[in-house]
């Protein structure tokens, strides 16, 4: 067969191809190429340059970066990782309770809500809404509507709705409200001691009582603790120290008794609403160690709503405010001149009604005269004629060392707050003018708190020790433990024993016979004192037709403990004195103190005699 011609050259054609090719590689020699592909060549070499230079770049420029986070910024780095994974966080840890003697509370902290309304939100009328709500809120329907189309959203309801309440609106299932929860201090017995437990503000700060003068006590030491969060921003409680929400159960114990101080309240309001007067206190003090039991001041506030009260009423006047105690501090001036030996107790004294003193004429009230009459009968009488010459019996500057050591001209280290100093003029301008020692005697020309006065009286109620008053008994527990007490002055002794049961008997003729008949109590023996003293000018002088009336009363005569005193400020009518305005108050705050004190009678009570039945 014959073979086609083109198949054949094509075949004689690679043949001398590889012959030439397998001469050349024999020979060592390369087959010159073109210069195309010279170009191509370069081209690609360039290109591997060209990338191996930025792959070398690039990597120097991470080594770079990379020394520059973790070498050189690596400390600031971390700290700022760790601050944003990390939370500092203070919790909230309620003020400790208040509670009183007898563990009855008086403050605390419970969680309330502040409740938003959005009108725009409600699936019902405005109507019918608010005659839903206005039950619970204590609001007038027609008020609350008006409330609802003031504005459409963010009016605010409620600032401080109790729990209870805040549930049973909740439960309602109402749309367009709002509920946020916090705490606010509540005092549960509203006014009842506002005057010694005082207030907290908004801002969870004390502003009056001790909720002021305790605030350490009061408030619960917390630490700040480092928390983690997720990256979402949500606490990481797994990672929360052990504990730091738990705190401790202590609670801060008053020498306060409520019953005695509703008591108190009671008695001091009657008296006040019957003679039209400006205000009024009522003081308790157990003179054994200087516990107050009872703290009253009239008008008071409700500490649950003080927004709504005077601001001068929040501060309680028996520690902040002076007045010239007048007869109430004749007992305390017949004890400095028994105790320097310048009268016996069996002592006379004419009083003829009036007695001149260096240019001035002095007399007693409403010009009486007594007559030949002894220091028991000064005291009944509340005699200035008899007391004048009593301390003329003292040399002046004894006399006046005397008043310094009861106290006057200093403060009353009290744990009360915004206490003031009493006043007394200085010892030369005092030594020398007669006319002082002689105003002094029934105490007029120097001024000092109501609490002053109670602390001078105790002195006689405990056999001549001045005692430190106080309110503020120590942190107990759940369990009645105490934890702290406070740490108060020692006593000072100022007169002996023997001189003060003798004053404190003689004070008892004053209610067994003389201006102080109406505080007498079946059965007990009980010293007294009146007082009704002209009000100080503060711009000197008296004001004229203006008093104030007082009763200070000690119980029992055989064994001296409690001092009560009442003060009426400023009563109207012809008949307003110490003996018909004050020694009333002492007699039903006595007729409370038997009973809580446990005071044993004195003597035999005289049983009612029963009428035989037919």
């Amino acid at each position: 067969m014959r073979k086609s011609p083109s198949k054949s050259k094509f075949k004689n054609f690679r043949h001398s191809d590889f012959t030439r090719r397998r001469r050349v590689s024999k020979q060592g020699l390369s087959e010159t190429p073109t210069s195309k592909t010279q170009d191509y060549i370069a081209n690609i070499r360039n290109r591997l340059f060209v990338a191996w230079a930025v792959l070398i770049a690039a990597g120097l420029g991470l080594a770079i970066n990379l020394y520059q986070l973790q070498i050189v910024r690596g400390p600031k780095l971390t700290e700022k990782a760790r601050n944003q994974q990390m939370v500092n966080l203070r919790p909230f840890m309620p003020r400790r309770p208040v509670i009183d003697r007898s563990n009855n509370l008086l403050a605390i902290d419970r969680p309330v809500y502040t409740v938003f309304a959005h009108p725009k939100l409600f699936d019902k009328s405005n109507e019918e809404i608010a005659k839903r709500l206005a039950p619970f809120l204590d609001k007038d329907t027609a008020e609350l509507v008006k409330t609802f189309e003031s504005k459409k959203t963010g009016i605010t309801l409620a600032a401080a709705l109790p729990e209870e309440i805040a549930e049973r609106l909740i439960a309602l299932h109402l749309n367009g409200f709002e509920f946020i929860q916090k705490y606010a201090r509540f005092y549960p017995q509203d006014n009842l001691a506002a005057d010694v437990v005082g207030y907290v503000n908004l801002d969870r700060r004390g502003q009056a009582g001790v909720e002021y003068s305790q605030e350490k006590l009061l408030e619960r030491s917390v630490k700040t603790v480092r928390l983690s969060r997720s990256g979402n921003g949500a606490l990481m409680p797994d990672h929360a120290p052990e504990g730091f929400l738990h705190f401790d159960d202590l609670q801060l114990q008053l020498t306060i008794d409520s019953r005695l101080q509703r008591a108190a309240r009671s008695a001091l309001k009657q008296q006040m609403e019957k003679f039209g007067a400006k205000r009024g206190a009522v003081i308790v003090m157990d003179a054994s160690d200087g516990s107050l039991l009872a703290l009253v001041s009239q008008p008071t506030y409700d500490p649950n709503q003080y927004s709504k009260a005077k601001i001068e009423l929040f501060k309680n006047w028996t520690v902040a405010d002076l007045y010239e105690p007048g007869s109430t501090f004749k007992p305390l001036n017949v004890a400095i001149a028994l105790e320097n030996g310048v009268i016996r107790p069996d002592d006379l004294f004419n009083d003829p009604g009036s007695i001149k003193v260096a240019d001035r004429i002095i007399k007693n009230a409403e010009n009486k005269s007594y007559g030949q009459i002894n220091i028991a009968q000064i005291l009944q009488h509340s005699s200035n004629i008899g007391m004048v010459q009593i301390i003329q019996r003292l040399q002046p500057n004894i006399y006046y060392n005397w008043l310094e050591r009861l106290g006057l001209g200093q403060t009353v280290d009290t744990d009360l707050p915004f206490e003031v100093g009493s006043r007394l003029k200085s010892q030369e301008e005092f030594i020398s003018s007669p006319i002082e020692p002689a105003t002094t005697s029934f105490g007029q020309g120097f001024s000092l708190t109501p609490l002053q006065l109670v602390q001078m009286h105790g002195a006689l109620a405990n056999g001549g020790k001045l005692v430190t008053p106080h309110v503020v008994r120590g942190l107990i527990d759940s369990k009645g433990q105490m934890h702290y007490s406070p740490t108060r002055p020692v006593s000072r002794q100022i007169f002996s024993p023997t001189t003060t049961q003798r004053v404190v008997e003689m004070m008892e003729t004053v209610v067994a016979e003389g201006t102080g008949k109406v505080a007498q109590i079946p059965g007990y023996r009980i010293g007294g004192k009146t007082g009704t003293a002209q009000k100080a000018s503060a711009s000197g002088g008296y004001i004229v037709g203006a008093r104030i009336t007082s009763f200070v009363g000690i119980l029992p005569v055989e064994s001296p403990r409690y001092v009560v005193l009442a003060l009426v400020d400023e009563p109207k009518g012809e008949n307003a004195y110490g003996s018909t305005v004050a020694a009333p108050i002492v007699k039903a705050v006595m007729e409370a103190l038997i009973p809580i004190e446990q005071i044993p009678p004195s003597l035999p009570i005289n049983p009612t005699p029963t009428v035989p039945q037919n």
